[in-house]
């Protein structure tokens, strides 16, 4: 059966097309019969057109009542005013009088209902993702991802980067998460594994001598998932030679103000602000923290000024080594509501602290008058009520909410409790965007339960130069003290990207190496391809890689980045509509060398 090749699309036709005819091709997405008239709104990505079927064209008539909704069809007609102006949509001002109809093929009962307010549960829409991908929403996240696609590819080519594929079929070199693996049917016995970035490449290249690298790539993370991971994610890699982190903070900033300049209208303020890891721990007791939050609400370690108190608790966690820290509010801080601290409110928290591992919560509120009230008052001497009052600066109104313990738990813990009032309070501006580069990371990180170093980023990241001659310590406190050239781009409290300046000296990454117990042997097994390679006049190079899924969600006003994914896997890396992963035959089993474990 052919077509009527469509004229224009159903999102385009407004009233200075009056008395066009034209031909237009879609899905029926809704039928309504009105004194006999039949009307039709007819989709396609571009929008939605109002067909008008008289009774007094028989033949035509009866074929449009034989039409249901999801029929995909082409209709001509005449472009005519509509009565009843539906200004929700551009082309609500016009409808086509049709004189032709041809259904191109029938649809069966969708199993839920194809509309902007769907009623269906995500994953019914994620089994039948091609009918979920015809609502105007979801298409249009997809085509606002496409339009970033392009801007990137332009912004680079302006810059005079060069964009290259590298390989996914790779060596696996499991120092992060775990490698998806591929088995080789020629070699059997071996494995390909999927990239979890294309780290290792990107250096190469800069060897090669190709300075500046560009690459929108897939990335592949064989780990256990949290509520928006995916298995495999998008991202756009960068990499340049003889450059320091300045210069890659110009780039980046740049690409993201052009992006935000020509989705969104917005000019972005650069340069972006910028803490160091130490600082962002802190004071807002995390290393992504969102600086969107009314008066910041930032951390206060008090330990010094409550360490002659005998309170047990206190007392306790300052002789093991912890701290005690606390978070103030005050009711002014609420732009759209007045902050009241109730005794249910204290009793959501406190169990809301629990859930971290804390016995308590310690509560003190200044009355209007500036007076303190707290059941902790009564173990406090007058010395240290005075020092906790100057060192909140506590005035009228104010709460102070107060943790001990372990020093990474406290600060870990007064930073939850700190996003979680300010979404509670509504003191997050939802309109703004804060973009915040947190640097100087740890070069390492302590695996309690190896009993070893490991990399915080990964091994190729270059330390600061004042820490260098740490790199021959054999003193934890002090391999704990490097400080990496490494950065993390923070968007409204998310990461967003991640980088570094990269080791490029053979001898500084056979010592990066040694401090994590990798052995000369193992090096060479795992990375030798690209020890081998410094050895040839390798350059000073850094990079940075951004999440391109989370971009667009932030772009799109969405918090789960499935919803900007064309076929997103679910929260156990399944993809249901089409029942991956799936079993395979014995002979596929057969050809690449390998059995099952029953």
């Amino acid at each position: 059966m052919g077509f009527n090749k469509r004229t224009h699309t159903c999102g385009e036709l407004l009233p200075d097309d009056s008395g066009k005819a034209v031909i237009l091709n879609g899905w029926v997405s809704k039928k309504r019969n009105l004194g006999g008239i039949l009307f039709i709104d007819l989709r396609d990505r571009y929008g939605l057109t109002q067909l008008k079927i008289s009774p007094d064209k028989a033949d035509l008539y009866k074929i449009a009542s034989g039409i249901g909704t999801e029929f995909v069809i082409t209709a001509s007609g005449k472009v005519i005013i509509r009565e009843s102006v539906n200004k929700n949509i551009p082309t609500g001002y016009i409808e086509i009088d049709v004189d032709n109809i041809e259904i191109l093929n029938e649809s069966l009962v969708t199993p839920f209902v194809i509309e902007e307010d769907v009623k269906a549960a995500e994953e019914l829409r994620l089994q039948y993702r091609y009918l979920d991908l015809r609502r105007k929403k979801v298409m249009d996240n997809i085509i606002l991802r496409n339009k970033v696609y392009q801007i990137v590819h332009e912004y680079f080519a302006v810059h005079g980067f060069a964009e290259v594929e590298t390989p996914v079929l790779m060596k696996s070199t499991p120092e992060g998460a775990r490698d998806y693996l591929v088995p080789s049917r020629v070699h059997k016995g071996k494995f390909y594994a999927l990239p979890q970035s294309p780290q290792t490449y990107k250096q190469i290249l800069m060897v090669s001598g190709l300075d500046k690298y560009v690459q929108i790539c897939k990335c592949f993370r064989d780990e256990d998932l949290r509520a928006d991971r995916q298995p495999e994610f998008t991202q756009i890699d960068i990499e340049m030679s003889f450059v320091e982190q300045e210069d890659i903070f110009n780039i980046s900033e740049g690409l993201y103000s052009r992006i935000w300049k020509d989705v969104l209208g917005v000019e972005l303020k650069t340069p972006f602000n910028r803490i160091c890891y130490d600082d962002a721990v802190s004071i807002y007791g995390s290393d992504k923290p969102d600086m969107r939050i009314s008066g910041l609400m930032k951390i206060r370690d008090i330990t010094d000024c409550v360490k002659s108190t005998d309170f047990k608790v206190f007392s306790e966690a300052i002789e093991s080594g912890g701290i005690v820290a606390g978070i103030k509010i005050n009711s002014a801080d609420a732009k759209n509501s007045k902050i009241e601290i109730t005794r249910k409110i204290v009793d959501n928290y406190t169990e809301f602290v629990k859930k971290s591992g804390f016995s308590g919560l310690a509560v003190i509120k200044a009355d209007e008058n500036g007076q303190l009230q707290s059941s902790l008052l009564k173990f406090l001497n007058e010395e240290v009520i005075n020092n906790i009052k100057s060192d909140f600066n506590i005035i009228p109104k104010d709460t102070i909410f107060v943790l001990s313990g372990n020093k990474s738990k406290v600060l870990a813990g007064l930073g939850q409790l700190r996003v979680k009032i300010a979404e509670d309070f509504n003191l997050l501006d939802a309109n703004a965007y804060s973009f915040t580069w947190i640097t100087d990371f740890p070069l390492f990180k302590y695996d309690e339960e190896e009993q070893r170093f490991a990399g915080e980023h990964h091994v190729f990241t270059s330390p600061k130069d004042e820490f260098m001659k740490y790199l021959d310590s054999n003193n934890r406190e002090e391999i704990e003290s490097i400080r990496a050239n490494c950065y993390d781009l923070v968007l409204n409290g998310s990461e967003i990207g991640s980088g570094s300046i990269r080791i490029h000296n053979s001898d500084t990454q056979k010592k990066v190496f040694n401090i994590i117990g990798l052995t000369d042997e193992e090096a060479i097994e795992k990375f030798g391809f690209i020890l081998e390679a410094f050895r040839y006049g390798a350059p000073p190079h850094g990079g940075v890689a951004f999440g391109f899924d989370r971009i667009i969600a932030t772009l799109c006003g969405t918090k789960s980045i499935r919803d900007v994914i064309a076929f997103p896997k679910t929260v156990s890396a399944a993809s249901l509509m089409d029942s991956c992963p799936s079993h395979v035959s014995r002979q596929q089993l057969d050809d690449i060398g390998l059995s099952l474990k029953t």
